[in-house]
């Protein structure tokens, strides 16, 4: 379990006042639903698509980087976010004058402006940046990983909404030339597999390239302020049905174990039947020993059907008589229609 020291949680935790971006679908939120974000092509880019772009990707949500628990300590959703803008200004623009940096170091109202200004008609960063979301639920990423049989694991969840954001990129028409984007696992293994899909753009997979590259430091803002927005819409579902005084989404916390606020919130608003809402991830560890170790949920046992001799299948119903013996009686119901007839009738 990582252990996050006091400062670390504050980072971690949602803006009380932040900012909803246009990436923030209020319908499929509250349902529990993956979906994608594109805004439109910048002006810079769209005047001349041979322009050469660099693209960055980072995620927010997914958790400790650990191998042995990258999807423990992190309950909600998992958004992947992507920023892409021409090479001639990306240290100059992103890194000299906005100050981008991993969102994880710049303070949430920061990243909140940050967002806002890459939404705001009229601004550098709007003309000259387009950026992605991949929202991935918590319902959809639990469902994945709790399959009995072979199971979609986090890693491959994560690559796969990678590879389909910068896809899609292309797909636009964007002249993406250099694409730099944070580990999932090993650096090399991860960007060979992408040089085999891309082969004709340089790729730089690197640990902690959100402080290192300010495309990658966009996109992580990206995914940061998406994620924080995403939690206040999905609380107030919440708050509007209750007599929590706190409104906003701070009141979950950070979302790691080590952090008071979000366990202390997952024990007071646990059904011991359903668990939570579509907003915690089901396949977090914490979540899970709250279920069943700890012995405050109620166990559900769900018979199988096919092994009741007593239960009868839809299709039996449409057995004939012309498959039972001559003297069988005929069963009411598969003769509802009248009996079958051979060809030769007609």
């Amino acid at each position: 379990m990582e252990e996050l020291e006091p400062q670390d949680i504050a980072q971690e935790t949602p803006a009380e006042d932040v900012f909803i971006a246009p990436s923030v679908r209020d319908t499929e939120v509250l349902a529990g639903a993956s979906y994608t974000y594109h805004s439109p092509i910048p002006s810079v880019i769209q005047k001349d698509l041979s322009t050469e772009c660099v693209l960055g990707v980072d995620e927010a949500g997914r958790g400790p980087s650990r191998p042995t628990a990258v999807e423990a300590d992190d309950p909600g959703a998992m958004v992947y976010g992507l920023c892409y803008l021409p090479l001639s200004s990306h240290k100059s623009l992103l890194a000299e004058k906005h100050h981008f940096d991993d969102s994880k170091v710049l303070t949430p109202k920061v990243r909140s402006n940050l967002m806002e200004a890459l939404c705001t008609p009229g601004t550098d960063l709007f003309e000259s940046c387009g950026w992605a979301t991949r929202v991935m639920s918590a319902r959809d990423i639990a469902s994945e990983m709790l399959k009995p049989l072979g199971a979609y694991n986090l890693n491959a969840q994560a690559m796969d909404a990678t590879i389909q954001l910068i896809k899609e990129i292309f797909t636009l028409g964007v002249n993406v030339q250099d694409i730099y984007i944070d580990t999932i696992g090993k650096e090399e293994v991860y960007q060979k597999k992408l040089e085999r899909i891309f082969p004709t753009t340089k790729i730089t997979v690197a640990k902690k390239a959100d402080s290192l590259y300010p495309c990658v430091s966009a996109a992580s803002v990206c995914a940061k302020v998406t994620r924080d927005a995403a939690l206040e819409v999905a609380y107030q579902a919440y708050h509007s049905s209750s007599e929590n005084p706190q409104s906003s989404a701070a009141a979950w916390g950070s979302g790691y174990p080590s952090d008071a606020k979000a366990v202390t919130w997952l024990k007071q608003n646990m059904d011991p039947l359903f668990g939570w809402g579509n907003e915690c991830r089901f396949s977090w560890r914490t979540a899970k020993d709250m279920l069943e170790a700890n012995g405050n949920g109620i166990e559900a046992t769900w018979p199988d059907l096919n092994d009741d001799p007593h239960v009868m299948r839809l299709t039996d119903f449409y057995v004939t008589a012309l498959a039972k013996g001559d003297d069988e009686p005929e069963d009411e119901l598969s003769m509802w229609y009248g009996k079958p007839v051979a060809e030769s009738v007609f």
